[in-house]
């Protein structure tokens, strides 16, 4: 496709960010961003783009459908990219509700300006145009220890609201797709992990806590397992597809990293002695502590992305061991970032982040 102009939606969240200063530094496209501002986006992650050109901040919902018009009038993207929605499966069993709102209704809405906007275009314009949906593998459920890793044609089974709401907006973009011809794409990945990520997930939170000095509780047994796959490389996945990507298609982005969750805890640990050997906190492991499970908390997923290798080329470029040293270093160097998005407008206490999370 021929991409100058993007509009991404959610792009002050994690994997968003992210995204968008890749398209920055290709100089590959202008960014139009819009995005709600809840509890995990956040224009600090964005600043250094205030003063870009090429980058444009609009605070709204992807729900309000009158503004997502007028920014589709008046912007004339070649694609839009969907990164908006809430995430976080504990809180999807607290407060279900919201879910339901952004992930299915906001989606949906999202469709529907899409689809009046693109029926607007001429046809080498609607060729090009592209509706990029980023999900997750958990809209696949569960996987015992010798199941397959899940794959684009693995059957639905979200057992969480979160993954469920997900799931609901999944099926809609591909009804979209054919039903009117919309040209869609959908990217399913594992968990992420990298830069900008909010603190109350596993990895930052388990950094923040231990350089601290403060308790790493682990979900039960700590033997969940969860594909980890580096923000970057997920980023390098969506711009692939949504240049080379077939319309209609699904695509899997794996990490080909399966860790338990008491694994994952422990290489923290390791490489925070390791970068940091004169703190009183060292050991950093004796800080971890068994917790009770959460509810319907699943064991082990894993994704198979040999279909996004094999046609479009693309493999991850980091490895677990690389890509957690990064991030820990990352997180060492940016403490005014963790400090800014975690003050103020957050609170560390109502925000829970004194117990673990471990969903992406």
């Amino acid at each position: 496709m021929n991409k100058s102009l993007i509009l991404v939606t959610g792009g002050a969240g994690f994997i968003g960010a992210n995204f968008i200063y890749l398209q920055q530094d290709k100089l590959a496209c202008q960014i139009v961003n819009l995005d709600k501002l809840t509890y995990a986006g956040n224009l600090v992650t964005l600043a250094n783009l205030e003063s870009k050109d090429r980058y444009v901040f609009v605070q709204g919902d992807i729900g309000d459908r009158q503004l997502v018009d007028s920014l589709l009038d008046r912007y004339q993207p070649q694609a839009i990219v969907n990164f908006a929605a809430e995430t976080h499966v504990d809180r999807s069993i607290d407060s279900p509700a919201s879910f339901v709102e952004t992930n299915v209704n906001g989606t949906f809405n999202l469709l529907e300006s899409a689809r009046k906007y693109w029926q607007g275009l001429n046809q080498l314009e609607q060729k090009e145009f592209r509706f990029l949906h980023v999900s997750t593998d958990e809209v696949f459920g569960s996987l015992a220890l010798t199941d397959p890793a899940f794959t684009e044609t693995t059957p639905y089974t979200p057992n969480s609201p979160y993954s469920a709401s997900k799931a609901s907006s999944d099926h809609f973009v591909r009804a979209y797709f054919h039903t009117y011809g919309l040209p869609t794409l959908i990217t399913n990945c594992s968990n992420n992990y990298g830069s900008y990520q909010f603190p109350e997930k596993l990895i930052p939170l388990t950094i923040l806590n231990a350089i601290l000095g403060k308790p790493l509780p682990i979900y039960g047994d700590g033997q969940n397992i969860r594909d980890w796959l580096f923000v970057e490389d997920h980023c390098r996945a969506i711009d692939l597809v949504l240049e080379s990507g077939v319309p209609g298609e699904t695509y899997n982005v794996g990490g080909a990293a399966e860790r338990t969750n008491l694994w994952l805890v422990n290489k923290l640990c390791e490489i925070l002695d390791e970068f940091l050997p004169e703190s009183p906190h060292c050991p950093h492991d004796k800080l971890i502590v068994y917790v009770k499970d959460r509810p319907g908390h699943d064991r082990r997923y894993a994704i198979d992305f040999t279909k996004l290798q094999r046609e479009l080329g693309w493999q991850p470029q980091e490895d677990i061991e690389s890509g957690l040293r990064k991030t820990v270093r990352w997180y060492l160097d940016n403490q005014i970032w963790c400090q800014q998005v975690t003050t103020d407008k957050y609170d560390l206490e109502r925000l829970g982040l004194n117990e673990l999370k471990v969903e992406s």
